[in-house]
């Protein structure tokens, strides 16, 4: 350990010190355009203030009193280009070096036992962009770059025994760790294929694990729909006074050199998504498409593919991918009385040719032999299956009206679905957005996928639109 850590033992060195001194952090947090963070931060490590600063506290935190000692939760909505990012790597640097040396945590760690301060982003890409400034804040530091032990592909290792790490959300990575604190970055676009709420498990997962320690959890993102854990802190503590401090504000309380016609031309463009890139406000506009009750209601236990049965006919939907991160879906079903039971759900990635090879054997099997795919898949699917015999027409309507079609049989419980858990996430995740126009459109959140719900929901459409024509509903 550096003398100068060492020596905040006997003269404390805050976080608003080693943000403003430029031989600890001050040379990227030291201008005056960060006073907005200044102040948050002086709030949720109750750090005095006055005068301007503290004003600029109590308008951000919705004119509660700064809190009279360190918080156990700060959850920091803002606009977008608001530093946020930076700032994260800011707080676990300052929570690994100084903080863990001044609360004497370190001398609290068993022999061999690393505490973990560990920052969450919402994808590896953003986790590189938070990795690269904790390892930039490290590095410009006279004084804090000699703490350095050994930089590894997931974080730093630092010689007072503390870590820190920088990983993907995820629930099950925060389990086994001591961790000292969690930062969360960009908590309210964390998504999971097999979870439909990955932001509340994940904080479910680090409570625990931070009570031990006393740790401190953070949460610093740009707001989104009225839903998820962001929201919900939102919800519960904003304006409250606690240990729990919650503080909101647009880029430019945080980011005053931005060129005001940036915003000014997102609000022209889409007031909706604007207020909430721009102006830190939870989006009106974005509504679940359908209930977690509802999804539950119709889905079976077991199995997860029922087998052939020659007194039935079957039909079937599909959604091709032509690789990348999409997977290449197919769904079968049939009509049991009013019922539209969903018999096969297979996802594939790889190469499409064989996936196409694959998925006629198995339309053989339940002798199907037309099918409908998404009408977003071009030509190409119609002519790959009819080399295998299989005869594809392409949907007559976007995915969009494919959910809107689905969600009446859905609510009303006449369909029965595989017990399949991203298929259950990718439904609880569909959005229905108002546009200015007054027209609804349903696709999955930012960052999501929906190719299983997709070829369901398009399975179940069709075979409405089929009964129609019929005169049966």
């Amino acid at each position: 350990m550096s003398a100068a850590v060492a020596e905040a033992d006997v003269l404390p060195v805050s976080i608003i010190d080693a943000f403003s001194d430029r031989n600890l952090m001050g040379a990227s947090f030291g201008g005056d355009t960060r006073e907005a963070w200044r102040a948050i931060l002086s709030g949720a490590f109750a750090v005095p203030m006055a005068g301007k600063r503290l004003a600029l506290f109590k308008r951000l935190a919705g004119g509660r009193k700064p809190p009279s000692q360190r918080v156990r939760e700060l959850w920091a909505i803002a606009g977008r280009r608001s530093d946020k990012s930076h700032t994260a790597g800011g707080i676990a640097v300052y929570l690994a070096t100084i903080g863990a040396e001044q609360e004497g945590i370190v001398s609290r760690l068993s022999a061999g036992e690393r505490g973990v301060i560990l920052c969450l982003a919402v994808d590896r890409p953003q986790a590189r962009v938070v990795l690269g400034y904790v390892r930039g804040l490290l590095a410009d530091s006279p004084v804090l770059s000699g703490m350095v032990h050994r930089e590894t592909a997931e974080g730093i290792e630092l010689s007072n025994s503390v870590v820190i790490e920088v990983a993907t959300n995820s629930h099950r990575s925060v389990r086994g760790r001591t961790l000292l604190a969690a930062i969360l970055d960009e908590a309210a676009f964390f998504r999971s294929a097999e979870s439909a709420t990955p932001d509340v498990e994940t904080y479910r997962a680090l409570v625990p694990s931070l009570a031990t320690t006393g740790g401190m959890l953070i949460g610093i993102s740009s707001p989104y729909a009225k839903r998820g854990l962001l929201y919900d802190r939102y919800r519960e503590h904003y304006a409250k006074d606690g240990d729990v401090l919650v503080v909101q504000g647009a880029t430019l309380d945080f980011n005053p050199t931005l060129p005001r016609r940036i915003i000014d031309e997102a609000d022209a463009a889409d007031p909706a998504a604007a207020r909430a890139e721009w102006h830190g406000e939870f989006r009106d506009d974005v509504e679940t498409f359908v209930t977690r009750d509802t999804i539950d209601a119709v889905t079976r236990p077991s199995p997860m593919t029922l087998p052939f049965d020659r007194q039935h006919k079957y039909f079937a939907f599909v959604d091709p991918a032509g690789g990348g991160a999409d997977e290449f879906c197919l769904a079968i079903g049939h009509e049991q009385g009013d019922d539209i039971i969903v018999d096969v759900l297979l996802a594939r990635r790889g190469t499409p040719a064989e996936i196409v090879a694959e998925y006629a054997g198995v339309l053989r099997e339940y002798c199907v032999s037309d099918a409908t795919a998404d009408r977003y898949a071009g030509s190409w699917p119609a002519d790959e299956f009819a080399r295998h015999g299989i005869r594809i027409a392409t949907a007559d309507k976007a995915k969009s009206d494919l959910y809107r079609d689905a969600l009446s049989t859905l609510n009303s419980g006449r369909c029965e679905l595989p017990p399949d858990d991203r298929l259950v996430a990718q439904f609880m995740c569909l959005e229905r957005r108002t546009s200015r126009g007054g027209k609804d459109s349903i696709d999955h959140a930012p960052g999501g996928h929906d190719d299983r719900s997709n070829v369901v929901a398009g399975l179940i459409a069709h075979k409405q639109k089929r009964r129609r024509k019929a005169g049966v509903i």
